[in-house]
């Protein structure tokens, strides 16, 4: 087909002039099919209705030489002459199948813009489930950060609880390794059974009531005092060693050593008075001792 003919043709079939022009010209004058693809491809560039630099038939202004406008039937036949002229008929059918070409390129490119879309849009939707999958990973790795860092500070309180109450268990087994045992720790002697009862009531003499307990009140210096039942037969360093035991710390850390006096009567009891049993002492069957410091020899 000529270029005249398919410039007529891209006319006829709604494109402008200048769009057609450009688009053979562009298209090496191949066809209107190439043309078409041209400018369905090129239809929304902002550049699309700008005149090319180089008119059509001429570089720069260049005349055609005579051989250029040398047509198939020889010389002196312009190549415009040279084309045959097409009837009413061959024009209309020639336009219809334009029009059908126009209209199935346009579908293609409909389609292949839907595809586009489509991908666009899976793509997106990937990227949102990579980002949201991201988002739960860190959400999920802060959580177990979370947790672990509870279970070590747990740890951590746990295992300081234990060192205090070793320290405890050891300063009590310190203490009564030093003071003698821990208070009720030995076995209480066997109660002496009573001797046979005379024959003679009237003859009796009066008995003295025997106790196997005694009930020890101890006034410590600050005010407070502590109340503790001993066997009668218990030393009264067992006394002293509960005294020890439950008087507290002192400001400083140390513990003194103390010594228990008799408030009624007045006395001090002596190293040697705490070998001795309370009963032997008079303390039996319940005393008030008094707590003080113990001077040094």
């Amino acid at each position: 087909m000529a270029e005249l003919t398919a410039l007529e043709s891209l006319i006829e079939m709604g494109f402008p002039r200048g769009r057609a022009e450009k688009a053979l010209a562009l298209t090496g004058n191949q066809g209107i099919e190439a043309a078409m693809d041209w400018l369905m491809e090129h239809e929304d560039d902002p550049d699309v209705d700008e005149p090319l630099e180089t008119p059509l038939g001429h570089v720069l202004g260049r005349e055609s030489t005579p051989s250029e406008q040398v047509g198939p039937e020889g010389p002196g036949t312009a190549a415009g002459e040279s084309k045959p002229v097409l009837t009413e008929e061959e024009r209309q059918e020639q336009t219809k199948r334009m029009l059908e070409l126009v209209a199935q390129k346009q579908r293609e490119r409909e389609e292949r813009e839907e595809r586009e879309a489509l991908e666009r849009e899976k793509q997106r939707r990937r990227q949102g489930q990579e980002l949201s999958a991201a988002r739960q990973r860190l959400q999920e790795d802060e959580m177990r950060r979370a947790a672990e860092e509870r279970r070590r500070e747990k740890a951590e309180e746990l295992a300081a609880r234990q060192r205090v109450r070793e320290k405890i268990e050891r300063d009590k087994a310190e203490r009564a390794k030093k003071y003698g045992g821990s208070v009720g720790s030995r076995p209480s002697p066997p109660v002496s059974e009573p001797g046979p009862v005379p024959s003679s009531p009237s003859q009796e003499p009066p008995t003295k009531r025997e106790y196997d307990q005694c009930r020890i009140q101890v006034r410590l210096p600050d005010g407070t005092s502590l109340t503790q039942t001993f066997r009668a037969r218990e030393q009264l360093a067992a006394v002293r060693l509960y005294v020890e035991l439950h008087r507290g710390e002192e400001p400083g850390g140390g513990q003194d050593p103390v010594q228990l006096l008799s408030g009624f009567p007045r006395r001090a009891f002596s190293e040697a008075d705490m070998e001795r049993p309370l009963q032997e002492l008079g303390l039996v069957p319940s005393a008030v001792l008094i707590v003080a410091k113990k001077c040094p020899s």
